[in-house]
């Protein structure tokens, strides 16, 4: 298999592992007040995502900048419940163009604490790689491309229950961002680094 498409593999398979399922309920409660047909700001939406994540991962594979782990566990799970919370408090579903703006940069922003969660895993499999460009780019697309499945996912989901089940999408929204607020939770109480 070529450095490319190993590094591809790895980036879809880190994504899509279930044992990181906070990356999973990040994405989930990121496209919660989407509908399928909206699936072009949803692509845009988690595109930025993956440019602020591939910033910091980046610069700390190459040991440019360094945050307590700790620390990082724990913002990981504040990104998941801000988003849930914002996703119930918002007017609409759809929402404005401002709005839309608002959560373009906050995926950016989010991105960039993700991207130093996954800084370790990538440093530990670049340790012997000469070249990090090739392996950088790879696994950066290889995490979006597992992104947009699970995104996909998440939107079939909600077409069924909203389109054919008869589920409100107000409903849905509050269903998928209550979970994802209840378990990241969870997670800032047991990931809490003070």
């Amino acid at each position: 298999m070529t450095t490319f498409g190993l590094y591809l593999s790895l980036g879809i398979d880190h994504i899509a592992d279930f044992a990181g399922y906070d990356h999973i309920l990040f994405l989930m409660a990121l496209c919660a007040v989407y509908s399928i047909k909206q699936w072009a700001k949803v692509l845009i939406l988690v595109t930025a995502f993956t440019l602020g994540h591939t910033l910091t991962l980046a610069l700390a594979t190459l040991d440019l900048i360094r945050i307590a782990t700790g620390l990082i566990e724990f913002l990981i799970p504040v990104t998941i419940f801000v988003t849930g919370l914002w996703n119930i408090i918002q007017r609409s579903d759809a929402g404005d163009a401002a709005s839309h703006r608002f959560k373009y940069s906050m995926a950016l922003f989010f991105g960039l604490i993700h991207g130093l969660g996954f800084s370790n895993y990538l440093r530990s499999l670049l340790g012997t790689e000469q070249d990090l460009l090739l392996p950088l780019f790879s696994f950066n697309l290889g995490l979006e491309l597992g992104q947009i499945m699970i995104v996909l996912a998440v939107l079939l989901v909600s077409f069924v229950l909203v389109n054919l089940v008869g589920m409100k999408r107000r409903e849905w929204n509050l269903l998928l961002s209550g979970a994802a607020i209840g378990v990241s939770l969870i997670l800032c109480v047991e990931r809490w680094p003070f």
